[in-house]
């Protein structure tokens, strides 16, 4: 029997999935050289991608976890990249509990269908924040140990 060498082995692909992908930082993820990804899946997108062969659309919302689990249990991401967020400040003391189910609840869904589908020791996951957690600055330079003090629901 033959055994595989480096050179014959199937090489492992790895393939993101971006949530929020046509938010604010969208364009320079999307242009980044430094991913190591073979395919990247987005929650959200333009169609009219210039890289319609390495990225794929997949319609979802961060609301519903049985849309988030049918994505992540077809395309089995290798990572996962939470940029999905309702993030407009004003909007979010119109709509706190909207905001709050969006940013945090929706966190907890895309970990669910991670844990659901098996994946926990197969993806990395990163999740996105900003600055409004530490809202009026206590401490410059900001660290991990600075504390919160947001003045908003966002």
């Amino acid at each position: 029997m033959a055994t595989e060498s480096p050179e014959t082995k199937p090489k492992k692909r790895n393939i993101a999935l971006i949530t929020g992908i046509t938010g604010q930082i969208h364009g320079i993820i999307r242009r980044s050289t430094t991913f190591n990804t073979d395919r990247i899946n987005h929650l959200y997108e333009n169609p009219a991608s210039p890289n319609a062969e390495a990225i794929k659309l997949h319609y979802g919302d961060l609301n519903d976890s049985s849309s988030l689990l049918k994505i992540i249990a077809s395309i089995k991401p290798t990572e996962i990249y939470n940029l999905g967020a309702m993030s407009h400040v004003k909007t979010s003391f119109d709509l706190s509990e909207y905001t709050a189910d969006i940013n945090a609840v929706g966190t907890l869904r895309i970990l669910d269908a991670i844990r659901t589908c098996g994946l926990e020791k197969h993806v990395r996951f990163y999740q996105a924040s900003t600055s409004e957690l530490y809202g009026k600055v206590q401490e410059i330079p900001q660290s991990e140990t600075t504390p919160f003090y947001p003045r908003s629901p966002y």
